[in-house]
């Protein structure tokens, strides 16, 4: 059978906007826990260690395939449809954490903005879960990879609302908001994703869901793992973005230390991240419709590597320019990255557990950050004290640690390598 071209998948333009704007929606609190929250903390001058350990208030992201199984079973609201119904559940819920984030204080309660930061990850955990099922249900095989490009750029224009705008606004050069008011600048943003779900239509799903609450459990899990080299498979994407995960977890405390202002982080790094990361998804959502996931894959793993590794420069020549280039370069890789392993997760999925079969490849991908993340801040003062690989630097933990974060890339290629071309098709 012949591929359709371009112009016959996006004949139904409606549903490739619902997932474009579903993606935003997605998008929004992930940098208020991994960019927003930690330079708010930096800027009160709390320590890195404390900072790093900030990192594990998002394990929802890496555990959400607990309760995905939910999704898949139950329709809160028949009227309203299984996926749509999920959706405005946890996008109101989201709003409401928002609102709470914005009456913390660093000064008066760490643990204030903790709780508050544990439930808007864990709302904004399941939103993905309901988002990702939507996404690979209502597109088919061959509009997944150009859906997952148009999801992710919906998903990084969110990201830099929080991150590049909403760091922007707070610089007293500009604005001068506060971070609280920016907080709640973002509760008003999921209006795009609550707005969008009344708008969408519920995706057709006719394959039968599980008579028992063991089966839909577990049934999910088993039957992707009877299928062969399964086991391979989850560790790949468990290691591809490993080192690019955790490298990005202290990128704001990062440049603070390096003296930007949040204005240069709002405009520098957030808006030319943008769009190096859109240019990315363009050229990875045409590499996978040309080459197909596996040379995509290859070529974004190597990709991250070495631009991960230029961060360690960039503690050397610490330049608007030198920002400018080296955000560029990495988020371009990424974006490529990004764009092939969530098309690729999306083509391993069986539609009859669409929910929780993703949230476990998903989960399974933030697994490594989560994880590691947390200890990230006591690492760079552990490299600063005992550094590895160079020690003449002014900010040599951080040269380290960006280092090793480029050298973590390794094992996901050697895995990569390991599977077979059928894998991918």
């Amino acid at each position: 059978m012949n591929k359709k071209s371009f112009a016959e998948i996006l004949k139904s333009p409606k549903k490739f906007i619902t997932v474009f704007l579903l993606g935003f929606s997605s998008g929004l609190p992930i940098m208020v826990v991994y960019g927003s929250i930690k330079l708010w903390l930096r800027r009160y001058e709390i320590d890195l260690p404390k900072i790093g350990l900030f990192s594990w208030i998002a394990v929802a992201y890496s555990f959400n395939f607990l309760w995905a199984f939910l999704f898949d079973r139950y329709t809160p609201f028949k009227k309203v449809g299984r996926r749509r119904s999920w959706l405005l559940i946890t996008q109101v819920l989201l709003m409401g954490s928002f609102v709470l984030l914005a009456l913390g204080d660093p000064n008066k309660s760490l643990t204030f903005i903790a709780v508050a930061g544990i439930l808007l990850c864990f709302f904004s955990a399941s939103q993905d879960v309901a988002v990702d099922a939507y996404r690979n249900e209502i597109l088919n095989s061959e509009e997944l990879g150009i859906g997952a490009s148009l999801g992710v750029y919906g998903y990084r224009v969110a990201m830099w609302v929080a991150s590049g705008f909403g760091i922007w606004v707070v610089d007293k050069e500009t604005w001068n908001w506060s971070f609280n008011q920016m907080f709640l600048m973002l509760a008003a943003f999921m209006l795009v994703g609550i707005l969008t779900t009344l708008w969408s239509d519920e995706p057709e799903n006719s394959l039968p869901k599980e008579k028992s609450f063991v089966g839909s459990v577990v049934n999910p899990f088993i039957e992707f793992l009877k299928r062969e080299r399964a086991l391979l498979i989850l560790v790949f994407i468990f290691c591809f973005k490993l080192g690019d995960s955790i490298a990005g977890s202290m990128s704001r405390p990062f440049y603070a230390d390096l003296g930007f202002s949040n204005a240069d982080i709002g405009k520098i790094a957030s808006t030319v991240g943008l769009f190096s990361t859109l240019a990315g998804l363009i050229v990875g959502g045409s590499l996978i419709y040309k080459l197909g996931y596996r040379v995509t894959l290859w070529f974004a793993g190597i990709g991250q590597a070495v631009t991960t590794g230029m961060f360690a420069l960039l503690a050397t020549y610490s330049t608007n320019t030198d920002l400018a280039k080296i955000v560029f370069l990495e988020d371009f890789t990424s974006g490529i990255g990004t764009a092939a392993l969530v098309g690729f997760m999306g083509h391993l999925t069986n539609k009859r557990f669409t929910a929780s079969q993703y949230a476990l490849f998903a989960s399974l991908a933030s697994l490594g950050r989560t994880l590691f993340s947390g200890a990230a801040g006591k690492m760079i003062v552990h490299l600063k004290e005992s550094p590895i690989f160079a020690s003449s630097s002014a900010h040599v933990g951080y040269v380290n640690f960006y280092i090793m974060c480029a050298l973590l890339a390794i094992p996901g290629l050697l895995f990569l390598a390991m599977m077979r071309k059928e894998e991918f098709e």
